[in-house]
């Protein structure tokens, strides 16, 4: 099916492990004020990826590992109904300024390849799929699907240029039943394909029967492998169950098996959690997975909140980052709704850029503060400018002030409309201080 050309060390993984500092390790280095030395041998050990594909040549790389600042992932894409490439190219540049560090193209319908080229086009940052999706499209009927229709797909889409793709390999035969018993049953849209022809087949997951053959597409082109959790929780009742530990056990084996053939690999999870569940599932994905980078799904931490899910699953994503979850994958204020809009992609990109940095805040990593204490010097001189510059969204805190203030031309003043001149807290104890130093100072004399 593939004829190698070249040297067979083509991975970022397989580069590491025979001791070569590569172009991409080195920028994550400097991005992460790490030794590019650490880079590498944490991709040696399989506990940080790099996803660049070989045919990504506007990529700046990013890693993403327990020994790098926490990553945001943004997922665009049209549906059959709605949206199109010129809709979805304003979505990912709006994702980009305001700096996500991956994107998953999700789309399906008939436009599904001109937007992803369209997207690849555009895309500085590692963009995804989950080519499942595309191979659907390609066929009248799910039950018609073959193992070499999806890996045809998949192979397409490595050569094009696409850093990693989304597998639901985990999703055994064996856990169809286990999922039946679940008050939401399997809410992964790949999971649910994937089992649905297996139960019409009677017959085990194509790509994990075909798995090898996966692996060596991934490994000419250096795609990035990410475990789907086809059996996530949908809702807090089927949190932590058999069927969701029963999927993970497999994924802790592919993991391995994606390592011995030098393929880089990270795993994604859950899914609806609650937040005293969140630590235990973190731990528990890296013993099984033996620290390879999880990529989560919030966790959403209730299910009375459609409309405001970025906040729902923001609670939970800083809590999966504290402990151990090296990607965050955002969540929109139209979850479970419908197909998120422009402002929706602001909202959840915003939410998991803070959630991504309290973690960082909080494990201490290098610089993650920075950026706080900046905006706290400007704040103490009443410095709007410094302010704004150093907000996660400079556009939205410059119009919420301005579109408060009583008066349009105070836009400059030393003061906002919440206390105003007269009991400005920061202007009143400025002047206290002032007079406790004149106070020493009189003192002195």
């Amino acid at each position: 099916m593939l004829k190698r050309t070249g040297d067979s060390a083509t991975t970022q993984m397989s580069r590491a492990l025979r001791g070569e500092v590569t172009r991409a390790m080195a920028r994550v280095a400097e991005r992460e004020r790490l030794e590019p030395e650490t880079v590498r041998e944490e991709i040696a050990r399989g506990r940080l990826v790099i996803p660049a594909n070989l045919h990504h040549e506007s990529l700046d790389p990013r890693g993403i590992g327990v020994a790098v600042t926490t990553k945001i992932h943004t997922n665009i894409g049209g549906s059959a109904g709605r949206s199109g490439c010129e809709e979805e190219l304003g979505k990912l540049r709006l994702a980009l300024k305001l700096g996500t560090d991956a994107v998953m193209d999700l789309s399906v319908g008939d436009e599904i390849g001109e937007i992803r080229r369209t997207l690849l086009e555009n895309c500085p940052v590692p963009l995804g799929t989950v080519p499942i999706y595309e191979a659907v499209q390609r066929v009248d009927r799910v039950e018609d699907l073959t193992a070499d229709g999806i890996l045809e797909v998949i192979e397409e889409q490595a050569e094009q240029g696409v850093d990693f793709m989304t597998v639901h390999v985990g999703l055994l035969r064996d856990h169809v039943p286990l999922a039946a018993k679940r008050l939401a049953g399997i809410v992964s849209r790949g999971g649910a394909l994937t089992a649905a022809w297996m139960v019409h087949h009677q017959r085990e997951n194509p790509l994990y029967e075909s798995f090898d053959r996966l692996l060596e597409i991934c490994r000419v082109h250096d795609v990035t492998l990410s475990l789907g959790d086809g059996l996530r929780p949908g809702c807090l009742a089927d949190a932590s169950d058999a069927a969701q530990f029963a999927e993970l056990d497999v994924l802790g084996e592919l993991v391995f098996r994606c390592r011995t053939a030098e393929v880089q690999v990270m795993v994604e999870g859950p899914g609806h959690v609650p937040f005293d569940q969140i630590e235990m599932n973190m731990k528990r994905q890296q013993e099984i997975c033996d620290g390879a980078p999880f990529y989560i799904l919030g966790p959403i931490v209730t299910d009375i909140a459609p409309g405001y899910d970025h906040i729902t699953s923001a609670i939970g994503a800083t809590m999966g980052a504290f402990h151990g979850a090296a990607m965050l994958c955002y969540v929109t204020p139209r979850e479970h709704l419908g197909l998120p809009d422009a402002e929706d992609v602001r909202q959840g990109v915003v939410a998991y850029k803070i959630a991504a940095h309290a973690a960082d805040v909080a494990l201490g990593r290098p610089g993650a503060r920075d950026r706080d204490d900046a905006l706290s010097a400007a704040r103490a001189k009443l410095d709007w400018e410094g302010m704004f510059k150093h907000a996660l969204d400079p556009q939205r805190a410059r119009m919420m002030h301005d579109e408060s203030l009583v008066n349009p031309e105070d836009v400059d003043a030393d003061f906002c409309s919440m206390c105003g001149p007269k009991h400005c807290a920061v202007k009143v104890s400025r002047r206290a201080v002032q007079g406790l130093s004149d106070e020493d100072g009189g003192a002195r004399q």
